[in-house]
């Protein structure tokens, strides 16, 4: 049996290649998604994302599905329990960005008719593709991910900053930096 090229970055944890071989880097356009990879990558700031990859089936289920329009509504009392949930990043500050951010999100999707529009209005509509050797050649952030940062940061949202933003585009298959020899690079 051939083992196929992965991605440096996901080597040796099932975890890490499953999200590696059927999600990272393929392209989002649906809302709901967009939006469960944004809270994602907010909570990942400062940690490791296999941490979040670990948790995930626990925000799912403490976040209601990820569902914004419920999260837009959290009161405190909905916060405080969060912050006694285990099985998530308990972080005061993340929590509350969660309900201001989904809040957010609402805000542009009226704006823009969908938060898919505004978002991958930064790339034109469609994916920017890198030709990366290796993993480590990816750079933390870009000119677009900066621009993105600032413009989400203007309309109120927490926790995004270039470095989060980036790893989001690259999450949802706004850009590709999967290695040109990985065997998802021409898959996405």
């Amino acid at each position: 049996m051939i083992e196929k090229h992965r991605c440096g970055w996901c080597l040796g944890d099932a975890l890490y290649e499953t999200y590696h071989d059927e999600e990272w880097g393929v392209p989002v356009y649906d809302d709901d998604k967009l939006f469960e990879f944004l809270i994602l990558e907010t909570f990942q700031a400062g940690l490791s994302w296999i941490t979040i990859l670990r948790k995930r089936e626990n925000f799912r289920k403490a976040l209601d599905n990820f569902d914004y329009k419920k999260i837009a509504k959290y009161n405190q009392a909905k916060m405080d329990d969060l912050l006694l949930d285990a099985g998530i990043i308990r972080n005061k500050l993340k929590i509350s960005a969660t309900v201001s951010n989904a809040q957010a999100f609402m805000k542009i999707q009226d704006e823009f008719g969908s938060f898919s529009n505004y978002i991958w209005g930064f790339v034109d509509g469609k994916p920017i593709t890198n030709k990366l050797s290796h993993f480590k050649e990816a750079q933390p952030t870009t000119t677009i991910s900066d621009a993105l940062s600032k413009d989400l940061k203007k309309r109120g949202f927490k926790f995004v900053g270039s470095t989060v933003v980036y790893a989001h585009m690259q999450a949802t298959g706004m850009v590709n930096d999967h290695e040109v020899e990985c065997f998802r690079y021409k898959e996405v």
